[in-house]
């Protein structure tokens, strides 16, 4: 029997979060402002029958379908309607509800304030999204499940003025790194760990 380590629904996939994940996904590419669900499971090729499942149920698309080594990643998209039924027909072959979801640790969460150049040249070297510039507030979490780091990234970029610099949703822990003005940088980290605390 699989465990459902995250599930979890994205009423409107932010701009720079949707623009990040079309940086490294091999599937469908999101738009903004669609919904979204991630799924994440063990061990990980139980991930293959319930993508056959969410994709033959609905009218949803696969951005990510991803086996690794011990957890299993599907990500789906489109209207809301479309992204719920397909969702509910996952949770229905796994036996579960969204409540059996591992819930999300923080393991790691710090705001570094007025970024020495030295520093975001480092952090730049292994970004995907924007850059993180000299003078500038950084916030880094990380947490477990991986995938919840979407779901961090989304919330924050809904919540203030930040620059999604980087955030890793696959392996054994999830990171996410959020640049800009100290205040925004602040509001973000709030909403960010709120959103790991209550996850709907």
């Amino acid at each position: 029997m699989a465990e459902l380590r995250s599930f979890i629904f994205l009423n409107r996939l932010q701009p720079q979060t949707m623009c990040y994940l079309g940086t490294w996904i091999r599937g469908s590419l999101p738009r903004s402002n669609v919904a979204a669900q991630i799924i994440e499971i063990a061990p990980g090729l139980g991930i293959e029958p319930l993508t056959d499942v969410a994709l033959k149920h609905a009218n949803v698309r696969a951005g990510v379908l991803v086996v690794e080594r011990q957890f299993g990643y599907l990500e789906i998209h489109g209207g809301t309607d479309e992204v719920r039924a397909a969702s509910a027909a996952v949770l229905e072959s796994l036996g579960a509800s969204a409540r059996d979801a591992t819930r999300p640790q923080v393991l790691a969460s710090r705001i570094i304030t007025m970024l020495d150049p030295q520093h975001a040249f480092l952090i730049n070297r292994n970004k995907i999204g924007s850059m993180a510039l000299a003078g500038e507030s950084l916030f880094v979490l990380e947490m477990q499940p991986a995938s919840y780091a979407i779901l961090a990234a989304n919330e924050a970029e809904k919540a203030a003025r930040i620059k999604i610099v980087d955030y890793r949703m696959i392996g054994a822990t999830g990171r996410v790194y959020l640049s800009g003005s100290e205040a925004d940088v602040r509001q973000a980290a709030d909403a960010a760990e709120d959103a790991l605390r209550s996850p709907s």
